[in-house]
């Protein structure tokens, strides 16, 4: 997963569409998108009223800005991607303006670089990155994390599966994987090692790896991979866009928490956690979750710094 889950993501539908859904995301720059809409019934949504007990945790000079600059990397549909029109939609998009709302702020969500994000929250470029992070150990040494949703490692192949792919043994098989990812550093220190023990021949690169998911997809879909691993959500999502093409195998694993990264011991932190369980009570995290097809993952209690690895 994108750690994304454990990382241990195209607007339109059927298989002609993708590709130009596929260009418009992976060629896209790092420059300032904000928008709404791309998933369903945007109006499903309720428009939450800041919480005057969470707006005063925030800090006085972001208090003066009136707005959360939130940085996510716009390649990983459902989570967070590109419309046709070019805003950066999705599920973490719809979470970090309801955040900054609940706090008596808006939301400037801003495409990233997936690498360059924590670095840009401990330099004080961004406040807030919500990208599919998985909340691990390492991340918290540098960034808190703030849990707000649940997902694990997927698979998936051409449809048909033609060349028999077994996710728990994909030595020797050409993997595809987001650059930075869980699911990368899995291929690196745990499959490939395994497969130099069993005398078996490993993945090729430790995996292809390339800077956007929206990329990852397309090598699947052209057959330059043979399968791609992926957050659960993502996953899901690509095989139901790609209209046919695609297919899930096996079962889902590495389960874990998504985090929202803040600066290390930042009071936003708290003002953040509250703002997600308020969220959650009052009906809206929920809703902008079956917005997005991804209620499957939701949480019940928002945490900080809650890694187990």
């Amino acid at each position: 997963m994108r750690t994304r889950t454990r990382r241990s993501n195209l607007a339109a539908l059927g298989a002609l569409a993708l590709a130009g859904a596929l260009a418009v995301t992976g060629c896209s720059s790092s420059s300032s998108s904000s928008g709404s809409g791309g998933g369903s019934s945007a109006s499903a949504i309720p428009t939450p009223t800041a919480v005057a007990s969470l707006a005063a945790l925030v800090p006085p000079d972001l208090k003066s800005s009136g707005k959360l600059v939130v940085a996510a990397d716009a390649s990983y549909a459902p989570n967070e991607f590109k419309d046709a029109s070019g805003n950066v939609v999705g599920m973490d998009v719809d979470m970090a303006k309801a955040i900054a709302q609940t706090l008596g702020l808006s939301a400037d969500v801003q495409n990233a670089d997936f690498t360059s994000i924590i670095p840009g929250i401990t330099s004080g470029k961004y406040q807030l990155g919500m990208s599919s992070f998985t909340d691990t150990k390492d991340r918290e040494a540098t960034v808190d994390m703030v849990t707000y949703f649940s997902a694990g490692t997927s698979a998936a192949v051409k449809s048909g599966n033609p060349d028999h792919i077994d996710p728990t043994d994909l030595c020797g098989k050409k993997v595809a994987v987001q650059t930075g990812t869980t699911q990368a550093d899995e291929i690196k220190n745990t499959i490939n090692p395994a497969c130099t023990a069993a005398g078996k021949p490993t993945v090729p690169n430790d995996g292809d790896k390339f800077d956007l998911q929206t990329d990852v997809t397309q090598a699947l879909v052209a057959g330059r991979d043979q399968v791609m691993l992926a957050d659960s959500p993502v996953v899901d999502y690509a095989v139901q866009q790609t209209g046919g093409q695609l297919q899930k195998v096996g079962s889902t694993t590495d389960t874990a928490p998504y985090g929202i990264v803040v600066a290390k011991n930042s009071p936003l932190t708290k003002a953040v956690q509250g703002a997600v369980e308020s969220l959650m009570a009052n009906g809206t995290y929920k809703a902008i979750l079956t917005k997005w097809g991804v209620q499957a993952g939701a949480v019940d209690t928002s945490t900080v710094n809650g890694a187990t690895s």
